[in-house]
């Protein structure tokens, strides 16, 4: 028989669908930490689009699971306490501080609690709290890795495509820090906050200037440009770095990352492939030092997750929702 203490408030799922219809709040018996497994008393977690894309079965996410999801709990951002560990942990101890992005380790996240390899987090300063720690794991990684050497932006003109969301109200704190001219393109709802985040220029969706070799790097961070589009805006030399996009707009940003860029004045437009959780000590530090901040949607409560996927669906969102169950 399941006590009450081995039970666990959860988000589950059991078939595709729009998230309000097919994401119940459940108690489910609580995960016991393997072998070099640790149990996370989870004190905040953050939304994704790929939680979405789990949750609705976008195409690429159906190859892995036809039928029915892959991932019965989702959720991947996360910040909490080590609670239990497993044989062979060596990492972490019970009662550490912690946050990461389980993507590679279950997920599991829109939980009470959450069982993860001992790699899939890292030790969370005392400087930073919960709420912005589970913000920035995927969003916060995918902009610095995005942007690359930010030694070489002072002066530079960035574009970042889809500034409003989490990776972009990243990107454009890092690459103004960094000595960057950022141009920002969203909703017109958006501009304004962005303006005071420190772009240089605003643009409303849909309506970016017609000039060609504007800008040394861009952030397509939503997959709305076609590489043409990148490549006409780009200068000589500059790069664009696509972060999302449909199916078939990914395909085309990696066969464009194939061409050589010596054929196109040295224009290159690739895919990021972002490595989990190997910049978290670097962004925490940088949170700490007052250098980057989350801009956080929330919190709200673990109830309320179905509702704020829609909304982070939907384009709602302004940097990004954080739950606290």
């Amino acid at each position: 028989m399941t006590t009450a203490s081995h039970l666990m408030r959860a988000i589950v799922l059991d078939r595709y669908g729009q998230p309000e219809r097919v994401l119940r709040l459940a108690e489910i018996p609580r995960p016991a930490p393997g072998m070099r497994e640790v149990e996370v008393r989870v004190a905040a977690v953050s939304l994704n689009s790929w939680d979405v894309d789990l949750v609705i079965g976008e195409a690429l996410n159906r190859i892995a699971a036809p039928f029915r999801p892959q991932h019965r709990i989702v959720g991947s951002d996360v910040a909490g306490e080590v609670v239990a560990v497993g044989d062979g942990v060596t990492r972490h101890r019970v009662g550490d501080r912690v946050f990461g992005e389980l993507t590679a380790s279950g997920w599991g996240g829109f939980a009470e609690y959450v069982v993860a390899r001992e790699d899939a987090v890292v030790a969370l300063p005392a400087a930073v709290d919960d709420v912005t720690a589970a913000a920035l794991p995927q969003a916060a990684s995918m902009a610095l890795q995005a942007l690359g050497d930010r030694g070489t932006l002072d002066g530079r003109r960035v574009l970042i495509v889809g500034a409003g969301g989490g990776v972009g109200t990243f990107a454009l704190q890092l690459a103004t820090a960094a000595g960057a001219h950022v141009a920002v393109v969203d909703r017109a709802a958006k501009l304004d906050r962005l303006r005071e985040l420190g772009a240089t220029d605003c643009f409303e969706a849909g309506a970016i200037p017609a000039v060609a070799d504007a800008f040394d790097r861009i952030l397509d961070v939503v997959g709305a440009l076609s590489s043409a589009e990148h490549r006409r805006l780009l200068a000589p030399h500059g790069q664009a770095v696509a972060i999302g996009g449909r199916p078939r707009r990914i395909l085309s940003y990696a066969l464009a990352g194939a061409r050589k860029a010596e054929r196109d004045g040295g224009r290159a437009v690739r895919l990021l492939a972002a490595v989990p959780n190997r910049d978290l000590p670097e962004l925490a530090a940088l949170v700490a030092a007052g250098s980057l901040r989350a801009i956080v949607d929330g919190p709200h409560p673990l109830e309320a997750v179905p509702h704020q996927m829609d909304r982070l669906r939907a384009g709602e969102v302004f940097g990004k929702v954080v739950i606290v169950p």
